[in-house]
């Protein structure tokens, strides 16, 4: 932990000067201005004890793990194991047997669908709903045209809130498994999930959440929640891309087939037949993101050091002056006002193109992100082919949103 997150950590807020010292990459221009990066919903910046943790593993001790009785290899597998338990730590999960390292939460998502999805046959039912991201849609619909199952679709109103009425009634005695974001990252939808998960296992469907934006925003308790699977994404917890996280209950990870075949996730090996390693390991088949896995271990060690309570405060203080912001500007029309949300602002500009807007904004300087966000059902509601998104992080001001602004002034100056 560096010093200016300790200090963070010990303020009723963070320290956001302090905290922003901490990535490199702020320092730096972009067109000759200072960069405001406001893009964190597709990944975050990453600071120095995570870019420090992985250079220290390719510099001190590189080597593969659980394979080798060298010191390097020692080194490297507690280096890689600490970090699985402090991941174990940072969602409350009850032992690293339930947290399995993938390479981010699509291939999390996927892996349920193929291993637990085994037991889903023809007549069963999916249930998903209107605002999720594509690797919350695909694997499902793929599932289902293996099976002959069918997917259902909980719908979203107007403001972007999950109809949970709806959602409720649309889980049935076939429905085997509820798939839901536990925050949109086309809206910043925060859904109800322990209300989900209590709805669908009082109707015996498992749950599975997709906590890829929401695990940097707020603190999450899988225990406390009683979700049966969760899935994460490094590059969005301040870690490195090409690392993510599957949490699953012990019993069901226990029933489930393994999900890729090779090495280290077998425990013998004859032409017969083979028999399969303890968990984890089962289902991380071959060498692993080792750097990654140690990376995101020093990141969940900087947000735990910060506070998630002190980040979700700040974030929702900027939200709330960035919404007023934007929604200032003559012509923008907001996507996605839900009552509980966070750090997104989804919005579109007149007749202006979000990919007009999105490079005009950059040349001031400002990263947005401009498209459908992998998430085309979403625009397909709310009639639109794209919006432009501003996304927050612990390190973002008031002053860039106040750059924002003035971007987003000057793209109806060129339009005018």
């Amino acid at each position: 932990m560096t010093p200016h997150a300790a200090r963070g950590a010990a303020a009723s807020r963070i320290d956001v000067g302090r905290v922003r010292a901490d990535f490199p990459i702020l320092r730096r221009e972009v067109h000759g201005k200072p960069l405001v990066y406001l893009d964190n919903a597709a990944t975050t910046q990453k600071p120095q004890p995570v870019l420090d943790a992985i250079a220290h593993y390719f510099t001190a001790c590189n080597a593969n793990v659980h394979r080798g009785v060298h010191l390097l290899s020692q080194l490297a597998t507690d280096q890689y194991e600490g970090a699985r338990d402090k991941v174990r730590a940072f969602f409350n999960a009850r032992t690293v047997r339930e947290i399995v390292f993938t390479r981010n939460s699509t291939e999390g998502i996927n892996l349920v669908a193929h291993s637990f999805g085994g037991r889903v046959r023809a007549g069963d039912e999916v249930l998903i709903s209107a605002m999720e991201h594509h690797s919350n849609i695909v694997p499902w619909q793929l599932l289902c045209e293996r099976s002959g199952a069918r997917l259902r679709v909980a719908p979203i109103d107007d403001r972007g809130d999950l109809l949970l009425d709806e959602l409720d009634a649309l889980i049935g005695p076939r429905t085997r498994i509820v798939a839901i974001a536990h925050m949109s990252n086309a809206l910043g939808t925060i859904n109800p999930v322990a209300e989900i998960v209590r709805m669908a296992h009082a109707k015996g469907a498992a749950v599975l959440l997709d906590g890829s934006q929401a695990a940097y925003h707020m603190p999450v308790d899988v225990r406390a929640l009683d979700c049966d699977f969760y899935v994460a994404t490094g590059h969005k917890l301040y870690g490195p891309t090409g690392i993510g996280v599957l949490y699953g209950k012990e019993a069901l990870l226990e029933e489930m087939p393994p999900f890729l075949g090779g090495g280290d996730m077998i425990r013998s090996v004859t032409f017969e037949r083979s028999t399969w390693n303890d968990l984890p390991h089962k289902f991380e088949a071959g060498t692993p993101h080792i750097a990654g896995a140690i990376g995101l271990g020093a990141a969940v060690d900087y947000i735990t050091a910060i506070g998630l309570p002190d980040i979700q405060q700040h974030e929702r203080e900027l939200l709330d002056y960035a919404t007023g912001v934007v929604a200032g500007v003559p012509g923008v029309r907001l996507i996605g006002t839900a009552r509980n949300k966070a750090s997104v602002l989804s919005f579109v500009l007149d007749d202006v193109h979000p990919h007009d807007i999105g490079t005009i904004v950059d040349r001031e300087g400002v990263a947005i992100r401009t498209g459908h966000h992998c998430a085309q059902p979403v625009m397909e509601r709310f009639g639109v082919p794209a919006t432009a998104r501003a996304s927050l992080a612990m390190y973002n001001t008031r002053e860039d949103i106040d750059a924002l602004g003035r971007a987003l002034h000057r793209v109806r100056e060129v339009f005018a």
